[in-house]
């Protein structure tokens, strides 16, 4: 690895300075990086000249809808790409210049999908937290009804007759009406949409058998009927809206990484002028070739070519590494670096869309969208309920009517029907699950934020680790530092309080926390790029980089300190592990899990935390576009890959892996990439979560048989006219609240030390 010094010099042709970095910082670190993702961002990249459109989808929810949508757009003339994220519920659409955004909406509304074109500017907050407050709002209502129309219940089960009856109904009727029209209204809505365009969804059974439930039980009323079933409605309507809450909870922490990578983005940039002066403008007016002026402490407006100035470049978000590097005329800088000390004048190679920061943004946001495509156990076992359901309500309705001749009876018992095949439990069956298992896991420092976490977690049989800040701690301390002469420590600590450098930081206060007090330091001054020097007792001194003290070449992460003609001192630095590493990575390895290192740090520190590890397969210098290209070849080759990182540049190797896990500390786009965020410092709970992923997709599994027995015994009893709608919606109660006992197993699984 190299020698890691301080800041960048103005310029001394005759120091001899030469610097020779890791390729993972100094080749062109993202222009060259994302080179290979150009071709699968290539529809985005060649509708720049075109019409970029934002699509708002409120009512898609699997991944039939994400098909079903792509399917549409991508068939309307002049569309070239089409991609939907269904964590946002957006589609992102690339088009010929004269695609209008309503044109398009209007299409989707015809096959039946619920669209409009998105304003960004006018979110004042995100459809995630106004889904999330309907959604609760909705089960209030229709609970707190419930529970009063259960209590005039009470009264005709004990027996009121005639008129005191038909006004218990009439009552139950007043409050059912109003709280089922207001609460249903997200079934009733997806329903009505999937009938337009002509196709079934599960919402077209749920509205069959609450209206069916409220109007027989209207019927029943006006003819002064012995029973009414508006609990039942109600209750339908609760029990559905409670899971459908749940399932909006696990969705609730997923934001597009995509989208985070936005904030990296410099809004205004100093251009020059032909005269030279500094003229601030928008980013949006820069064109390749224009020279852009960045100060220190800014960041990259542009990618682009160092015309003049030398300074150091923080990458640590684009590389993932926290060491500083040397940045002079001719060297490549990205947008979205940060430029740490000397002033560089820049050349625009490349602005806005083809930036590599967007570049990037498109890499993940096309992970994403395939990611969004995986079929949930709910997705698979729901597709086939709709036309069955339909069909037994059918036929027992016919066969009813054709045997008695009573349409009253059979109406009554095909509400029946569908009342007891209500998809509650099926409902019910995963978010229960997820729920609990979420909770669990959250007391452990896991948060869940994909609803289909956990279940991808389960299938897992590879695990990628990113090194600095992911198995280490990616903040370098001193070595030994007090093993140093004391008069070393003391001009060092002179020097090093001169300049904002990380390391110089990391020495002062090693030093200080060693009780030492700094020497008395003329003439200090800061060389941008290199160091730090000033006069002690006559003579110079220096703090900084290697080749700028006249120090030989090293392998691990060290400043240098000069005293006069003496020899040079290193200060060794390292990056400390992360605690719970060696066990995390022995515990795969023990469940025959294959465990891979891919960091862009050098070769020796990859492969010393390797050895240390126990990590046979390990790989250094990997750039952004060369992790998410080996996520790719494993998931080509069969594997399920858990992808475990903190840095942008593990961005897009994230949101393409099977399923991905990224600590508390990394950066926003890295979290909002993940699949689960480890909220603590420790990554054992990472294995722990591994195994209990698959005790709770065992639990989702086990609800499926329960929905599926419930259903084996209750249809038949329904169809043969043995349960009344109250039955059927007891029945179906019953088979919910088995379900989320069921789930609720997972707390006992603790206590005898599942996991």
């Amino acid at each position: 690895m190299k020698v890691q010094n301080f800041r960048t010099h103005s310029g001394d042709p005759s120091s001899g300075l030469s610097h020779s970095a890791c390729p993972a910082c100094d080749a062109a670190p993202l222009a060259g990086a994302l080179a290979a993702s150009r071709a699968g961002t290539a529809a985005a990249g060649s509708a720049g000249q075109g019409a970029r459109l934002t699509l708002s989808l409120p009512r898609i929810h699997c991944s039939s809808c994400i098909s079903g949508v792509e399917r549409v757009l991508s068939s309307y003339p002049g569309v070239t790409s089409a991609r939907v994220n269904l964590s946002l519920k957006r589609a992102n659409v690339n088009a010929a210049p004269g695609v209008r955004g309503d044109e398009l909406v209007r299409a989707l509304i015809a096959a039946g999908f619920e669209a409009q074109e998105l304003d960004a500017a006018q979110l004042g907050q995100t459809e995630g937290e106004r889904t999330g407050r309907d959604l609760a709002m909705r089960v209030a209502v229709s609970g707190f009804a419930m529970m009063n129309v259960m209590l005039l219940s009470v009264a005709v089960w004990s027996g009121a007759a005639d008129a005191t009856r038909d006004l218990f109904h009439w009552l139950s009727a007043a409050i059912a009406l109003p709280a089922v029209a207001f609460s249903a209204q997200p079934f009733f809505r997806n329903a009505w949409t999937g009938l337009k365009a002509r196709r079934l969804n599960m919402d077209v059974p749920i509205t069959l058998a609450i209206v069916l439930a409220l109007g027989t039980s209207l019927w029943e009323t006006a003819l002064s009927g012995a029973h009414a079933w508006f609990d039942a409605a109600l209750s339908l309507t609760f029990f559905l809206l409670v899971g459908r809450w749940l399932d909006h909870r696990t969705r609730a922490a997923a934001h597009s990484a995509a989208a985070e990578l936005s904030a990296l983005e410099v809004a205004r940039a100093i251009r020059l002028d032909p005269e030279g002066d500094e003229v601030e403008v928008p980013v949006s007016e820069l064109r390749p070739g224009m020279l852009i002026r960045v100060h220190p402490g800014s960041r990259m407006p542009v990618d682009g070519e160092i015309v003049d100035g030398r300074s150091e470049l923080d990458r640590s978000l684009l590389t993932g590494e926290s060491d500083q590097v040397f940045a002079g005329p001719g060297g490549m800088v990205s947008a979205g670096e940060v430029n740490l000390t000397g002033v560089l004048t820049v050349r625009a190679t490349a602005v806005g869309e083809d930036s590599s920061l967007r570049r990037l943004a498109g890499l993940v946001a096309v992970a994403e969208s395939g990611r969004s495509r995986y079929n949930s156990l709910a997705d698979r076992a729901a597709r086939a309920y709709a036309p069955g359901v339909h069909a037994l309500a059918g036929l027992a309705l016919a066969g009813w009517w054709i045997a008695t001749g009573d349409p009253r009876l059979a109406l009554n018992i095909a509400a029946a029907v569908l009342i007891i095949t209500c998809p509650c439990a099926l409902g019910l069956a995963v978010p229960a699950v997820t729920t609990a298992a979420s909770g669990r896991l959250f007391r452990k420092g896991l948060l869940v934020k994909h609803q289909t976490a956990l279940e991808r977690l389960a299938e897992i049989d590879t695990v990628v680790f990113d090194k600095t800040g992911t198995l280490t701690r990616g903040t370098p301390r001193p070595v030994e530092l007090m093993n140093h002469d004391r008069r070393n420590l003391e001009v060092a600590l002179a020097l090093a309080e001169g300049t904002a450098h990380p390391l110089a930081r990391a020495l002062v206060r090693g030093i200080r926390d060693g009780g030492l007090t700094a020497a008395r330091v003329s003439e200090l001054r800061e060389v941008p790029g290199y160091g730090t020097t000033g006069i002690w007792e006559g003579v110079e001194v220096r703090l900084g980089r290697g080749s700028w003290v006249g120090a030989p070449d090293a392998r691990t992460t060290a400043t240098w300190l000069r005293i006069g003609d003496e020899r040079p001192v290193a200060f060794v630095f390292e990056d400390a592990e992360r605690e719970g590493a060696a066990e995390v990575v022995a515990a795969f390895r023990a469940r025959g899990i294959a465990v891979e290192l891919l960091s862009g740090d050098a070769v020796e520190p990859v492969r010393t935390l390797a050895d240390r590890l126990g990590i046979a397969d390990w790989r250094a210098n990997v750039l952004p576009a060369a992790k998410a290209a080996r996520i790719e070849a494993l998931q080509q080759e069969g594997r399920r890959v858990l992808m475990v990182g903190d840095g942008l540049n593990d961005t897009a190797a994230l949101a393409m892996a099977h399923v991905s896990i990224s600590p508390a500390s990394a950066l926003d786009a890295a979290r909002a990439a993940s699949d689960i965020v480890l909220l603590g410092s420790n990554l054992e709970p990472v294995a722990e979560a591994v195994t209990l992923a698959g005790t709770a997709t065992r639990r989702i599994r086990e609800n499926f048989a329960i929905a599926a027995a419930y259903n084996v015994v209750a249809i038949p009893v329904a169809m043969l006219g043995f349960a009344t709608p109250l039955l059927a919606a007891l029945a179906m109660s019953l088979s919910s609240i088995s379900v989320s006992l069921n789930a609720l197993r997972l707390g006992r699984d603790r206590a005898r030390g599942a996991i």
